[in-house]
C-alpha cells in the first residue's frame, strides 16, 4: 500500500504528495459543485424551461436513486480499484451537467439528474476509498479535513462564478458557467488519474458481497452521524427563513454567516482534526459536538427576542460561530469513525454507505426543521439542540459497540 507523510503545515493544502492529488481533484470538484448549487435553481427554469415543482421533484427522484447506489458503487470501487472508478464516474458527472446544456425537457431533465446524483454519490464513495488505501490509517483524518478546507474554498470560487452569472443573469451567463462546471469534473478526473492506483480487493470472503448492510453497529452510527447532520439544512434552509420571519436582523444577515461559516472551515478545520487520532477521541469530539450544536440552539432561540437590529446581529454571528465549531468537531470524529471501523477491503462500500447522512438529512431535515423551528419558534431551537446533544452522548457507546463487533484484535483507544 502506497503512503503519503503528512507534516503539520499552516496552508490549506495538504503538504506535496499523494494527499496534495487527492486535494487538487476535490478542488476541482467543488468549484464545479459550487457553481451548480447556486445557478442550478435559475438556470433550470429559466434556460431549461421547467416549473420549479418539475425541479424540485426531478432532484428529489434523482438523489432518492443517488442515495440507494451510494453502497453498490463503493463496492465496485473495492473490486475494481477505487482509483479507476472515481475517474469513471467524474467524467460520468462532466457527461451529465453537459447533458443539461441541451435538454429541454422534464423526462430528459429528471434522466440527466439521475445520471449526475448517481455519479456523484459514487465518486464521493470513490474517492474516500482511495484516500484510504493512498494514506496511513493514523493520517486520514488530518487529510480529510485538509480535503474539507479544500472544499470549503473550492466551493467559495464556484459560487462567485455563479454570482456573476446571476448579476448578468443572462441565457448566455447560466450556459458558459454550466459548461464551467462540467469542465471542472473533467479536470478532477485528469488530478485523480495522476495519482497511483490502488489495488482492488481481490479476497473473497465468506459472507454477503454487500457486507455493510448486515452490520448493524456501523448502521447504527451511520444513522447517529445523520441525525447530526441535519444542522446543513439547518444552516442553510432553516436559518433564512428564521431571520426573516422572527428577527430584526437585515436581510444580509444570513450572507454575512455563511461567509463565517465558509472561511472558519476553511482556515480551522484541520487544527480540530489534528485532536482526533483515535476512535475513543472521535467520540469524545462528536460528544463535544453536540454540547457546542446545543448552545447554538440556545443562542438562535435568544435572537427572537425583540432585539435591536445590531444586537439581533451580534447574537446570531454568536450562535453561528457554536454552530460551525460543532460542525468542526462532528467532521473531524466522523471521519475517524467511518474510516477506523470499516474493513480495509471494504472501504467503498462503508464509505458509501457512511456517505448517505448528508442524502438523508437533505431529504428529511427540511420537513422536520422547519416544523420545528418555525413552527414551535424558541422552543423549537431548544428541542433541536437537545436532539443534537442527546445523538451525540448515544455515538460514544455505539462506537464501543462497533469496535467490539468489527475490531475484536484492536484496542478502543490507540
Amino acid at each position: 500500500m502506497t503512503t503519503t507523510a503528512v507534516r503539520r503545515t499552516a496552508g490549506l493544502l495538504p503538504p506535496a504528495g499523494h494527499a496534495r492529488g487527492l486535494a487538487l481533484a476535490q478542488l476541482a470538484n467543488a468549484i464545479g459543485d459550487g457553481a451548480f448549487l447556486v445557478t442550478s435553481a435559475l438556470f433550470f427554469t429559466r434556460v431549461v424551461g421547467l416549473s420549479a415543482g418539475q425541479v424540485g421533484l426531478g432532484l428529489t427522484i434523482a438523489w432518492a436513486l443517488g442515495f440507494l447506489t451510494g453502497v453498490p458503487l463503493g463496492h465496485l470501487a473495492d473490486r475494481r480499484g477505487p482509483r479507476g472508478t472515481a475517474i469513471l464516474l467524474a467524467v460520468l458527472t462532466a457527461t451529465a451537467v453537459g447533458a443539461f446544456l441541451f435538454v429541454r425537457s422534464f423526462p430528459l431533465f429528471v434522466l440527466a439528474a439521475i445520471v449526475y446524483a448517481t455519479a456523484q454519490t459514487g465518486l464521493a464513495a470513490a474517492r474516500q476509498a482511495l484516500l484510504a488505501g493512498l494514506v496511513d490509517a493514523a493520517e486520514r483524518t488530518t487529510v480529510r479535513a485538509y480535503l474539507q478546507s479544500t472544499v470549503n474554498a473550492g466551493l467559495a470560487i464556484g459560487a462567485g462564478l455563479g454570482g456573476l452569472a446571476l448579476t448578468v443573469d443572462t441565457t448566455t451567463a447560466y450556459l458558459v458557467v454550466f459548461a464551467i462546471d462540467g469542465l471542472s469534473f473533467l479536470v478532477a478526473a485528469m488530478a485523480l488519474h495522476r495519482l497511483p492506483a490502488v489495488p482492488a480487493a481481490t479476497t473473497r470472503v465468506a459472507g454477503p458481497r454487500l457486507a455493510v448492510l448486515r452490520d448493524k453497529p456501523y448502521a447504527v452510527l451511520t444513522l447517529l452521524n445523520s441525525i447530526m447532520l441535519l444542522y446543513m439544512p439547518l444552516l442553510s434552509l432553516v436559518m433564512p427563513l428564521w431571520i426573516v420571519t422572527r428577527t430584526d436582523a437585515p436581510g444580509w444577515t444570513m450572507a454575512a454567516l455563511l461567509v463565517l461559516n465558509t472561511m472558519a472551515v476553511t482556515l480551522f478545520q484541520v487544527k480540530f482534526a489534528r485532536r482526533v487520532t483515535s476512535l475513543q477521541s472521535a467520540a469524545k469530539s462528536v460528544r463535544t459536538a453536540g454540547v457546542a450544536m446545543l448552545l447554538a440552539c440556545a443562542v438562535f432561540a435568544v435572537s427572537a427576542a425583540g432585539l435591536s437590529t445590531e444586537s439581533a446581529v451580534l447574537v446570531l454571528g454568536l450562535g453561528a460561530a457554536l454552530l460551525v465549531v460543532g460542525e468542526m468537531l462532528l467532521a473531524s470524529g466522523s471521519w475517524e469513525i467511518s474510516f477506523g471501523l470499516a474493513p480495509a477491503d471494504k472501504q467503498g462500500q462503508y464509505q458509501g454507505f457512511f456517505g448517505s447522512g448528508p442524502a438523508i438529512a437533505r431529504m428529511l431535515g427540511p420537513v422536520l426543521l422547519t416544523t420545528v423551528v418555525l413552527g414551535w419558534g424558541p422552543i423549537g431551537w431548544l428541542v433541536v439542540g437537545a436532539l443534537f446533544l442527546g445523538t451525540s452522548w448515544l455515538t460514544g457507546p455505539a462506537v464501543r459497540w462497533a469496535a467490539r463487533s468489527s475490531l475484536p484484535t484492536k484496542e478502543y483507544a490507540h
